[in-house]
């Protein structure tokens, strides 16, 4: 377990240093483009000239690539073009309101998820079988931005039980809370669902499941001994495909009811070209991607030993 640990540890930090400077190509590749999105569109070629020698641009690539890996590492993401503040400071304060609001979104989904998944598997081809692949399918058909909207018309226009926003103005509030959450899980939860339910539909056809009955077990006891770890080994890997998708996916939902987030924060970095919130976020987005792919793979040896990665 441990070498399987230290090797998959060592391919996360691999990936990542490639991605880095993948990240680092792109947005720093020309130091001109640089300057001029720090300067603006108007800035003449002599500030533009000096902005590069003030700041070291006019060094060898490799050499920037490490001081800016280094500054990266050490917590120093550079100024903000458009905010005119560290991006630290901003930076944070967004990923930790996306963490709010993926967190709560990741458990409400997740348990919805397994639950009717499992239901469904279990009668396959029943009537509630049927019922519940069809919301399944249905939410998940509808995306992001329409689901915000027919909830918001619902509940906020007409029924007026919601706040339409979630800026969180006067400090945290659950209630601004429940519409993104619903979006969100509503899109998210028919694919997990729907895995589930092919999980489990092909494991209550196996002859451990089929002996096991016969024998006169409790067939609740088949369903959460027996039956259910193994049919969580598919659906696990969409499990944690999602907490990447909760993080930079969220950017229509936050957008959508003005949420202060993470996803929020790249898109504005993305339209005005700000390049240091934008490599902050990709390295964010990349890691969390990478670890969570780290930890399915680790998840597989516990919820079948029998898995082992050469």
């Amino acid at each position: 377990m441990l070498q399987l640990l230290a090797r998959r540890l060592g391919v996360m930090v691999l990936i990542m240093l490639v991605v880095a400077l993948l990240l680092f190509l792109i947005n720093e590749g020309d130091p001109r483009l640089v300057a001029r999105s720090v300067l603006g569109p108007y800035a003449q070629d002599t500030q533009l000239d000096s902005w590069i020698l003030q700041n070291g641009y006019d060094r060898p690539m490799y050499i920037r690539y490490f001081e800016w890996l280094g500054r990266m590492m050490t917590g120093d993401l550079g100024m903000s073009v458009i905010y005119k503040r560290p991006v630290a400071d901003i930076f944070w304060d967004r990923l930790g309101n996306t963490g709010i609001l993926a967190g709560i979104t990741f458990v409400v989904m997740v348990v919805l998820a397994l639950v009717l998944g499992v239901l469904a598997g279990m009668a396959e081809g029943s009537r509630r079988d049927r019922i519940i692949s069809v919301i399944s399918i249905g939410t998940t058909s509808i995306p992001e931005y329409a689901s915000a909207v027919i909830l918001a018309g619902i509940f906020v226009f007409q029924l007026k039980w919601l706040p339409g926003t979630s800026s969180m103005v006067s400090g945290f509030n659950v209630v601004e809370l429940i519409l993104p959450v619903s979006v969100l899980t509503l899109y998210g939860f028919g694919y997990i669902a729907r895995m589930t339910r092919a999980s489990m539909a092909e494991v209550m056809t196996t002859a451990y499941i089929r002996t096991a009955a016969l024998k006169g077990m409790p067939r609740s006891r088949i369903i959460m001994k027996h039956a259910l770890r193994n049919a969580l080994i598919a659906p696990f890997t969409v499990i944690m495909l999602q907490i990447n998708w909760l993080l930079s996916g969220v950017v229509v939902t936050e957008f959508a009811f003005g949420y202060k987030g993470f996803g929020a924060l790249l898109l504005e970095a993305a339209l005005r070209r700000d390049i240091f919130v934008i490599e902050a976020c990709g390295v964010a987005a990349v890691f969390v991607a990478v670890f969570t792919q780290t930890v399915g793979d680790l998840g597989y040896t516990y919820l079948n030993p029998r898995i082992r990665f050469k």
